[in-house]
C-alpha cells in the first residue's frame, strides 16, 4: 500500500473515532483542507466504499452544523473583547 492510500486511511479513522472536521485532521496530519477534502472525497471512494458513507455522514453533520459553529465562535470572540 502506498503512503497516499495509508494517509486516506488514517484520516478516514480519525473522523470516525473522533468525528473531528476536516479542518481538524488537516492539521493532524500536516496537510492542506483541500487535500483531505479530496483524499474523503475520492481517494477514501476506491479504496473503502463503506467506510467513504460512514465519513461522508459525519462530514454532511459538519455541514449542517457549521453555521451554528460560526455563530458559537462569533460570540466567544465578542464576548472575550468586553471584558
Amino acid at each position: 500500500m502506498n503512503y497516499i492510500n495509508e494517509r486516506v486511511l488514517m484520516e478516514a479513522n480519525d473522523i470516525l473515532k473522533t468525528g473531528h472536521t476536516i479542518r481538524e485532521v488537516a492539521q493532524i496530519f500536516h496537510v492542506s483542507k483541500s487535500t483531505v477534502h479530496k483524499d474523503m472525497q475520492e481517494r477514501l471512494f476506491h479504496i473503502d466504499k463503506q467506510k467513504h458513507q460512514d465519513v461522508g455522514k459525519i462530514l454532511e453533520y459538519h455541514t449542517c452544523i457549521r453555521h451554528l459553529r460560526g455563530g458559537e465562535s462569533t460570540r466567544k470572540k465578542y464576548s472575550k473583547e468586553k471584558r
